[in-house]
């Protein structure tokens, strides 16, 4: 009988590891924005005409869809960006981003960390060291225009220090970070805890204030610093040099003053440092 069970452990775990791996239904709102139409035209919500000479209504500008000013605010969140509207990768909003190109996470992010670990993974201060600013730009350009075709080999790029700008460079361009403003006061409280249960207990409450996209890039990402804290004698970077390099670039805070700011990037730090370690528990 105790066979049995195990095979039915198993069979469950494969089941939900086969489940795990396909593309989740991520909600995405709207983009609308007031728009002038040539020619008739009538509403794809209510189906009544749209009545004006100019600013009629208003266009998704991820998925095209037209509707009046009024039924804009009923529309259900079921925009499906197309990539007919959504023409570039970096500076876009990473759910519409996942949803045009129907993937789980950013392509940008998939490619560059398998280029990374499959080259780097032992390069002395990876993340740390600056690439040449001009041939990031040339990967970002890349990416933009040629998207998951884009050629970031060994053979365009030598200096792997070039891929792993480009990385943080999109994370920095996300017109919402990677930890979103919504989010971001409760990981940075998270980080204020003395005790280890209860500030594990907190981070994970945070992660759950995430954007199913979100969260699943930033699940990916961790468990990628992971794998390079494990080549630490040879890159010599730990969990917390990384959390210093990655704190500012997934996290921005939503408060304008500049004083609170800079107060908060220690707590950045931490917070990405926590992750790093407690990646197998907290996801």
């Amino acid at each position: 009988m105790r066979g049995g069970r195990n095979r039915l452990t198993s069979l469950v775990r494969r089941a939900t590891l086969k489940e795990n791996e396909q593309i989740p239904k991520y909600e995405k709102v709207h983009n609308f924005k007031v728009h002038t139409f040539r020619g008739p035209h009538w509403c794809e919500y209510c189906a009544n005409f749209m009545w004006g000479l100019i600013a009629q209504g208003v266009k998704c500008a991820d998925c095209g869809l037209n509707v009046h000013k009024q039924c804009s605010k009923m529309v259900p969140n079921d925009c499906k960006p197309d990539l007919k509207h959504v023409k570039k990768v970096y500076s876009c909003d990473l759910t519409t981003l996942v949803k045009a190109h129907i993937t789980k996470r950013p392509m940008v992010v998939d490619m560059c960390i398998r280029e990374i670990e499959s080259r780097g993974l032992n390069s002395e201060g990876l993340y740390r060291v600056s690439g040449f600013s001009d041939l990031i730009e040339d990967v970002k350009m890349a990416f933009d225009r040629d998207g998951e075709k884009a050629d970031i080999s060994v053979n365009m790029y030598e200096d792997i220090n070039i891929i792993t700008g480009a990385l943080k460079l999109y994370f920095r361009d996300l017109p919402i970070p990677l930890i979103t403003y919504d989010a971001y006061p409760k990981f940075i409280e998270s980080a204020k805890i003395m005790d280890p249960d209860e500030q594990l207990e907190t981070l994970h409450e945070a992660l759950k204030l995430l954007p199913p996209a979100h969260c699943e890039t930033l699940r990916y990402l961790m468990a990628h610093l992971k794998r390079v804290t494990l080549h630490e004698k040879e890159n010599l970077m730990s969990a917390e040099n990384l959390g210093i390099v990655f704190g500012p670039t997934l996290m921005r805070s939503p408060e304008l003053d500049a004083m609170a700011a800079l107060n908060d990037i220690r707590y950045q730090r931490l917070v990405v440092e926590l992750l790093i370690k407690n990646e197998d528990i907290l996801f």
